[in-house]
């Protein structure tokens, strides 16, 4: 049986889907005006059961998802959904060991997701020009004890791209197609580019620029995620979904 330890990242879940994500901690409380959870009461349970405030609230006891971390990192911009991000990895063929670049860190989602599946032998090296967004990207990263895994760099892609060439890239900047030059020469040979923007006249001045400085199998996509009410007798579509985030473009370097 898997059991909660100090030093675990736990998660919180009400009846109705808020969820609080916290490192358990000896001699710390969780509280709420629905009452109040010791963290010892916590570490040595076993995950997945069903906890109680003081007051009877009842919550579930959960070691929170890649997603719901992201989620719920510290934010001063808009971050890439994890709808996108899922993909993303998948385009980007990102596993461990492995090595991505990354321009345009923000809050550092995308970066925490790559950081997590690249592992400790992998690496990540992301280009940010906004101090600010760094040093947010950083406390999330160190949040997560994920920062030894990432190489972050206060330059803007005008400077060039300093590493060895990388199998794969994404780009999550205003315009990307003034960058292409210096991304196609830091790709291997047939590595992998991806962008995300959110307009389409934007992806549409992307792809010209694509096609004349050498990148092929180009494609444009994007992903809708819609959720159901998970009731037996009336199962149906949530009023909401999460609908348009950005258009997701990829393609390859060609020689």
């Amino acid at each position: 049986m898997d059991l909660a330890s100090a030093g675990d990242l736990a998660m919180l879940q009400s009846m109705k889907g808020k969820k609080i994500i916290f490192r358990l901690e000896e001699g710390r409380q969780y509280q709420t005006h629905k009452g109040m959870i010791s963290h010892r009461d916590l570490i040595g349970q076993p995950w997945g059961r069903i906890v109680e405030t003081h007051l009877g609230t009842p919550f579930y006891f959960l070691p929170p998802t890649l997603r719901d971390l992201l989620l719920n990192i510290r934010r001063r911009s808009q971050i890439i959904f994890p709808k996108d991000v899922g993909y993303i990895l998948l385009r980007l063929s990102v596993k461990p060991g492995g090595r991505v670049f990354e321009a345009g860190t923000g809050s550092g989602a995308l970066t925490t997701a790559l950081a997590w599946m690249i592992g400790d032998k992998g690496e990540v090296v992301s280009y940010e020009r906004r101090e600010d967004m760094l040093e947010i990207a950083r406390s999330n990263l160190e949040n997560l004890d994920l920062a030894q895994r990432v190489t972050l760099r206060l330059r803007d892609l005008d400077q060039g791209i300093q590493e060895e060439p990388f199998p794969s890239a994404f780009l999550d900047l205003p315009n990307p197609e003034l960058y292409l030059k210096q991304v196609r020469q830091a790709l291997i040979t047939g590595g992998t580019l991806g962008v995300i923007l959110p307009t389409a006249n934007q992806v549409s001045t992307l792809l010209k620029e694509m096609e004349e400085i050498g990148f092929g199998a180009i494609d444009v996509s994007e992903i809708m995620l819609r959720f159901y009410k998970p009731v037996p007798a009336r199962l149906r579509p949530r009023d909401r979904m999460v609908a348009h985030t950005g258009y997701l473009t990829f393609a390859r370097r060609m020689d």
